[in-house]
């Protein structure tokens, strides 16, 4: 996966507008329908638009196109529906997960031969409507850690520039309206638009909480629903920073324990934490580079977390090894790249995140203490990328779309995976999301390493394929063996 819930990256590859010419449908209500054709970009890929409202409680008011794609089931006479897949981030594009035929190694061909696989680009993402703001300005973003009180003042002072920067830039008013309930309209919209009386669905990581609020939206209209990788969204600011710590800890302590039983890693025989210790060190120094681009603690910590994902253990041990043996060289400073060909408008997808949760904190001194905690729960880790989650959103308005605990009240059975060393999604996640919807939902595990699972095992794919294709719903407790990374 190219993007977790808490971080600011970007999806990239994602074909560009002249690659995609759907028609657009008109403004979604009863009877609207998606005009597919071929994509440009790949015609063995379907694309389509539909219109849909900027705010959905003016739904005579401006819309904008939302962009889907679709490949049919390989075995028409088997098929179905249409599955649709809600895609993480937030920031990650669903189009580029159905365009190009190489992107679709995250389905299995037995799912692929039952269902039209759908996905789209959330609003304020990628194709549709993307929040876009000031390249300049985006290149200004200040470091995610914040050391002192003025660092504080000024993240607080460029988020409100950035925010009246970003409305500004973006097309139709739709800057404050990218909070995933607007999303679960647009779901719901799809759903419809695709001919489903019910919509079966599969949500990865953020996309999990898509499918969580459309659950307890629309309890009646669920088919069949997959969360893998479960973001709990009834966390605050001391809770979530906590789990996310402590999840990204848990998954360094299993590469250094792989590290100390197998020889192929390249610190077989290292003291790895000391190791790590000392890269932090000579990062506070300004001694670590990546490609000429100055590399800080945080840097580093969001480095090790990208190679827990899948897990890649194996090259997370020779970065590593790298970095121990590179020199001190001249570096540029962060956010900084001296290319003047850059477009003047960059994207700015993190303003979802911002529009879902509310984590404050107590001015700087507040912020301080949440570090020293962080800290102590993570000792290596205590960096990790969910401190961009405070800092981006610093100062920002409370949310159209706060936390809360679910109420989903009869639902057909949701099914939950998680692994139970996921770097970005805790497997206390996953219970406690599994615990909010009571008898709506069954938690599977996967005893494993990273984040997702259905790509992880031959286990959890046949377990999840069964469901989606037979609703066939594992029984409580049930979990899959783990599987040792080969990468």
């Amino acid at each position: 996966m190219a993007v977790s819930f808490s971080g600011v990256e970007v999806a990239s590859g994602a074909p560009g507008p002249e690659e995609v010419r759907p028609p657009s449908t008109g403004p979604a209500g009863a009877g609207a329908r998606i005009e597919w054709e071929a994509c440009q970009a790949d015609a063995s890929a379907e694309c389509g638009a539909l219109s849909v409202p900027v705010d959905w409680s003016d739904p005579d008011g401006a819309h904008f196109d939302l962009r889907l794609a679709r490949r049919k089931a390989t075995d028409p006479g088997a098929r179905v529906g249409s599955m649709v897949f809600g895609p993480g981030g937030p920031g990650d594009s669903g189009v580029s997960r159905i365009v190009g035929e190489g992107n679709m190694g995250r389905f299995s061909d037995h799912l692929r031969s039952w269902f039209d696989i759908v996905s789209f680009d959330p609003r304020g993402v990628g194709l549709s409507n993307p929040v876009l703001c000031s390249r300049e300005l985006l290149d200004r973003r200040p470091a995610p850690v914040m050391k002192n009180p003025a660092d504080f003042d000024a993240t607080a002072k460029y988020n409100r520039e950035l925010r009246a920067d970003c409305r500004k830039n973006t097309e139709n008013g739709l800057f404050d309206h990218v909070d995933t309930l607007s999303m679960v309209k647009d779901l719901d919209a799809v759903r419809a638009a695709l001919g489903e009386k019910a919509l079966t669905f599969h949500g990865s990581s953020y996309g999990t909480l898509l499918g969580e609020q459309y659950a307890e939206q629309y309890p009646k209209r669920v088919r069949a629903m997959v969360l893998e990788s479960v973001v709990d969204h009834s966390l605050g600011t001391r809770d979530f920073l906590s789990t996310q710590a402590a999840t990204l800890q848990d998954s360094f302590d299993e590469f250094v324990a792989w590290c100390e039983r197998t020889e192929s890693c390249a610190l077989h025989g290292s003291d790895v934490r000391a190791l790590w210790s000392e890269l932090l060190e000579r990062a506070e120094r300004g001694e670590l580079s990546d490609d000429g681009r100055a590399l800080t603690p945080f840097d580093l910590n969001v480095m090790v977390m990208k190679r827990l994902y899948d897990p890649e253990w194996r090259r997370l041990g020779t970065l590593l090894s790298a970095l121990e043996e590179s020199e001190p060289e001249a570096v540029r400073a962060p956010g900084t790249t001296g290319d003047s060909s850059e477009p003047a408008l960059g994207e700015n997808s993190f303003e979802i995140f911002c529009q879902d949760w509310s984590l404050p904190v107590r001015g700087y001194q507040g912020y301080a203490r949440e570090l020293r905690r962080i800290g102590r729960i993570a000792p290596d880790m205590k960096y990790p990328r969910a401190l961009m989650s405070v800092s981006a959103c610093l100062g920002a308005p409370e949310p159209d779309n706060p936390q809360h605990r679910l109420k989903v009240r009869d639902s057909r059975p949701i099914l939950l995976t998680n692994s139970i060393h996921d770097p970005a999604s805790g497997y206390s996640w996953a219970t406690n999301v599994a615990e909010q919807l009571g008898s709506n939902a069954v938690l599977h595990t996967y005893e494993g390493w990273g984040h997702g699972t259905y790509s992880s095992s031959p286990c959890a794919e046949e377990t999840i394929d069964a469901y989606l294709i037979s609703l066939r719903v594992p029984p409580r407790g049930a979990s899959c063996p783990a599987v040792e990374p080969v990468g």
